[in-house]
C-alpha cells in the first residue's frame, strides 16, 4: 500500500504578516497532482490542519476544495486534530465525510477505532490520535498522571488491544501529533507544556508497522518506522535550512517500509544574514538572498538610521528586524541576554527566586508549585481557545 503522508498545514497562517492562502492553495494542488501521478493508496495528515481553532473563512474554504478534490481522486484520507485545531469543530460532519472517504479522527475516545483499508496483501488498520493533551484526557485514558507520556502510552495500549484482536497479517499505520524524542525542533510550533515534560520516547508506538507524525516542522525520521512530514511550508526563519516534503511511504505485504521525500512547492526562499548594516549592503556574496525573505540581523554598536529602509532597497522582500549590537564579555546587557538565552520560562522563574533570596533557590515544593501554575495557566488557555 502507497502511503502519502503530510502533516501541519497550518491554514490560514501568515509569515510575518504575508499572508499564505496562495502558497497553501499551490501545495494542496501539488498534493493532490502526487497522488494522481504516484499512484498513492492513502493520504495522511497528522494535525495541525489549521493555524488556528477558529480560522480564518478562506483558509475554511481551501480546506473545503482540498477535501472535495481528493475526494474526487477516489484516495482515502485520514487525518487528526493538532494543538493548534480544535478538535470539535474540525471534527463536524466526520460520520458524513467519512462516506466519501475523507476519515477525520479527533475524538480521544476513538483513537482504537480504525479506518481499515485493503491491498492484494491484506487489511491495513489506520489508527488516529489526534493531539492528547494530558489535563483534558487524564480521565478518559484513566491514567496515573497528567503527562504526554502516560496518555500516549495508555492510548497505544488500546490501539495495540484492538489490533491483537484482528486477523493475523493485519498492518498498521498510527497517526499521532506529539512531540518525539529524536526530533529536532523549529521556532514555529507552539510549545505544548513547560519544564520538558512534553517530549515523548519513541519506543511508545512500539508494535505497529509506520508512525505518521504531526507537530514538529522539520521532515525527520527518527527510525525506519517513526518518522515526521514537517510542515509544507516554512513558518519561520528557523526553518530557512529546512527542505520541506512528504513522506511517500510504500507499505509491504509483511510490514516493510520504503519511503522517499517528494519536495513541495517553495513560495520564496528564505535567508538570514547577520552583520553590520554597510557590510550587509556591500558584501557581493549576499547577492543571491536579493529575491528572498530576508531576516537581517544588525550588529553595530550604535543603531543605523533607518536601517529598514536601506535594507529593502537591496534586499526588497526583508521582513523581519533584529537588533544584537556587538558587546564586550563585561557588557551586563551582554551577560543578562546570554542568562535567558535558551531558558524556559520554569527556569527563569526558579532563578528570580533565587534572586530574591539572595541566592537560595526553590526547592522540590516550590519547583512544583511553580510548574502547576505555568501547566494550568497553559491548559487554561487551551480550553479557553477551543471551547465553543
Amino acid at each position: 500500500m502507497r502511503i502519502l503522508h503530510t502533516s501541519d498545514w497550518h491554514l490560514g497562517r501568515s509569515f510575518h504578516r504575508v499572508g499564505l492562502l496562495d502558497a497553501q492553495a499551490a501545495f494542496l494542488d501539488h498534493l493532490v497532482t502526487t497522488v494522481r501521478t504516484h499512484a498513492v493508496d492513502a493520504v495522511v495528515v497528522a494535525g495541525d490542519v489549521y493555524d488556528r481553532a477558529v480560522p480564518p473563512l478562506g483558509a475554511v474554504d481551501l480546506f473545503d476544495r482540498a477535501l472535495h478534490r481528493l475526494a474526487d481522486a477516489d484516495v482515502p484520507t485520514v487525518m487528526i486534530s493538532g494543538n493548534h485545531d480544535s478538535a470539535r469543530r474540525l471534527g463536524v460532519g466526520a460520520g458524513l465525510l467519512g462516506r466519501a472517504g475523507i476519515h477525520l479522527r479527533t475524538d480521544p475516545a476513538h483513537c482504537a477505532t480504525p479506518v481499515v483499508l485493503t491491498d492484494t496483501h491484506g487489511d491495513v488498520a489506520f489508527y488516529g490520535l489526534p493531539y492528547l493533551e494530558p489535563a483534558l484526557v487524564r480521565d478518559e485514558f484513566k491514567a496515573p498522571r497528567a503527562d504526554h507520556e502516560t496518555v500516549l502510552t495508555a492510548a497505544m495500549e488500546r490501539v495495540r488491544a484492538d489490533l491483537a484482536a484482528r486477523p493475523a497479517g493485519t498492518r498498521s499505520v498510527v497517526l499521532a501529533h506529539a512531540f518525539v524524542a529524536g526530533g529536532a525542533p523549529s521556532e514555529s510550533e507552539r510549545d505544548i507544556t513547560v519544564g520538558g515534560i512534553a517530549v515523548v520516547p519513541a519506543g511508545v508506538f512500539d508494535g505497529v508497522d509506520y508512525v505518521a507524525l504531526g507537530h514538529l516542522h522539520g521532515s525527520q525520521r527518527l527510525t525506519e518506522r517513526v518518522r515526521y512530514a514537517g510542515s509544507p511550508l516554512a513558518y519561520s526563519f528557523s526553518e530557512a535550512a529546512h527542505r520541506k516534503t512528504m513522506w511517500l511511504v510504500d507499505l509491504g505485504p509483511g510490514g516493510e517500509i520504503e519511503a522517499e521525500r517528494i519536495d513541495c512547492p517553495v513560495p520564496r526562499a528564505l535567508a538570514r544574514i547577520r552583520g553590520r548594516l554597510d557590510d550587509l549592503l556591500a558584501d557581493e556574496t549576499l547577492t543571491p538572498h536579493e529575491d528572498a525573505w530576508v531576516e537581517a540581523t544588525l550588529t553595530d554598536t550604535v543603531r543605523p538610521s533607518e536601517p529598514m529602509a536601506r535594507l529593502t532597497a537591496r534586499f526588497p522582500h526583508t521582513l523581519s528586524l533584529v537588533f544584537d549590537p556587538e558587546r564586550t564579555d563585561d557588557d551586563p546587557l551582554a551577560s543578562y541576554a546570554a542568562r535567558l538565552a535558551g531558558r524556559t520560562d520554569q527556569q527563569i522563574a526558579e532563578d528570580f527566586v533565587a534572586h530574591v533570596r539572595g541566592g537560595s533557590g526553590a526547592d522540590a515544593r516550590e519547583r512544583t508549585v511553580l510548574r502547576d501554575a505555568f501547566e494550568n495557566v497553559r491548559v487554561d488557555a487551551t480550553v479557553r481557545e477551543v471551547t465553543p
